[in-house]
């Protein structure tokens, strides 16, 4: 080699020191530094995979344990699948392939099927007139608003509606959430304080008890529409700064009615403020369809009303609150549900408002309830079925057992009628039951085929002789 010279190791680094490069030929001196890079690289390499090895060994038990969890977490919920199976209370989902009406098409069966089991009161899901509204409102306004209401998410639309909302309930105000769940979620916490106390009948809806849960105020649960009870808990809250008795207008599960004269009556004596769930009552009770409260009377001694747009109102989606100015203005303050949900899409504000403004023009619809109503509950009673209630369109056929309830919906299905069976944790043990809902778009003879499967089918199970 020709005129070698050493190298300082900080030149290279400590991997290749010392190291010679040679300044002779250009052959001599790519050999030596291709040999010296060889062995920078492997050192480099050596370094790098040492301390991964070491992580990956490290990491080893942690992954173990973190698949375990996943096993054992599926493992339970297995088993917890398995016990509703095995009770009989698995609620399986069918698919329906039209549009929603009395008369529909079901995945796997080749004939359609009479609907007795929507939410679709007045038969208005399907209204050429509110479908049309929705197609309007998305041709001018758009599919959404990809916004919360308070940032960029207030239509026209949106105010036109619960404007015409307050009016139909004569109130004065009133504020649109994604749905009825969502707003009694959104009232009571901040409605009510911890010097504040809730009055709740024991079989309210779900959403009225999970909305109270969130809320400071002193609970109390009064017996199903026990006055004698009520009465008591009003006592019992005397020292509170504000007392609300909530119930639902309709309870959803028995269609009965709240003794609403006779809790509008104790909430006066005790100085204590009403609050009702019409979703199941809004647009069909009463002489004008307004609700619970306009059928009994009492419209001006309930203070706050929630409803829905999801039943009777064109059935798509969509809650709301109507009462006091200031109760609505501090909602849309401080409601959760409400500052943190997107604003409704406008087809769906477009078909509730049709609905509504229907239902404003004219009673027509509202009234055909009755009739169709009794005609349904008269001949099962008559055919020796119980049927819990009194007048509500919807018509709980009690069977108590869970397995029975599950099975005999299958076999109505078979006939061509589609209800569903209801059992714990939807209603109390012991007390499953099939529940048929009439719409007004059901005809007599609708009615009365629906009967007759009820008839067939009950004799196979021995329900009724």
């Amino acid at each position: 080699m020709i005129g070698q010279k050493q190298i300082h190791p900080s030149a290279v680094g400590d991997a290749i020191a010392p190291a010679y490069y040679s300044v002779g030929s250009q052959q001599e001196c790519s050999v030596t530094l291709s040999h010296y890079g060889d062995m920078f690289l492997s050192k480099v390499v050596r370094s790098l995979i040492k301390p991964a090895r070491g992580l990956l060994a490290s990491s080893e038990p942690n992954l173990k344990r973190s698949y375990a969890a996943v096993a054992e977490a599926k493992a339970v919920l297995e088993h917890e699948l398995d016990t509703i199976r095995a009770a009989g209370t698995w609620k399986a989902e069918r698919i329906i392939t039209s549009k929603q009406g009395p008369l529909i098409n079901v995945e796997g069966s080749r004939d359609s099927i009479m609907n007795f089991c929507a939410n679709n009161y007045l038969g208005l899901s399907s209204h050429p007139e509110v479908v049309q509204a929705g197609i309007d409102a998305l041709k001018t306004h758009g599919a959404g608003l990809s916004s919360v209401r308070f940032i960029c998410g207030t239509q026209d639309l949106h105010k036109n509606l619960e404007q015409k909302l307050a009016e139909f309930h004569e109130r004065e105000d009133c504020i649109l959430y994604a749905s009825c769940f969502d707003a009694n979620a959104g009232l009571f916490e901040v409605l009510l304080g911890p010097d504040d106390a809730v009055l709740s009948d024991e079989l309210n809806h779900a959403s009225i008890i999970d909305g109270i849960r969130l809320c400071r105020a002193k609970r109390l649960r009064y017996k199903h529409m026990d006055l004698k009870d009520l009465e008591e808990k009003l006592r019992e809250a005397q020292s509170s700064r504000m007392r609300l008795v909530v119930t639902d207008g309709v309870f959803s599960m028995d269609g009965d009615v709240a003794p609403l004269r006779g809790i509008c009556d104790l909430a006066e004596q005790y100085g204590a403020m009403v609050f009702i769930d019409e979703c199941h009552a809004t647009g069909f009770l009463g002489p004008r369809g307004r609700g619970t409260d306009e059928l009994l009377g009492v419209m001006d001694r309930v203070q706050i009303v929630n409803s829905t747009l999801g039943k009777a109102l064109g059935g798509a989606a969509g809650g709301y609150t109507v009462g006091p100015k200031p109760l609505i203005d501090l909602l849309r303050q401080r409601s959760r549900p409400y500052l943190f949900s997107n604003a409704l899409p406008p087809p769906v504000v477009g078909c509730a408002t049709r609905a509504v403004e229907l239902l404003l023009a004219s009673n027509e619809i509202a009234q055909s309830m009755t009739a169709k109503t009794m005609r349904f509950r008269n001949k099962m009673t008559q055919a020796g079925f119980t049927i819990s209630g009194s007048s509500h369109p919807i018509c709980p056929v009690m069977l108590g057992d869970a397995r029975l309830a599950s099975l005999m919906a299958d076999d109505m299905l078979k006939h061509g009628i589609y209800v569903t069976g209801f059992s714990y944790p939807v209603v109390p043990k012991g007390k499953a039951r099939i529940r048929v809902q009439i719409s007004a778009a059901h005809t007599d003879s609708d009615i009365d085929r629906c009967l007759d499967a009820f008839i067939q089918t009950g004799r196979k199970h021995g329900v009724i002789s």
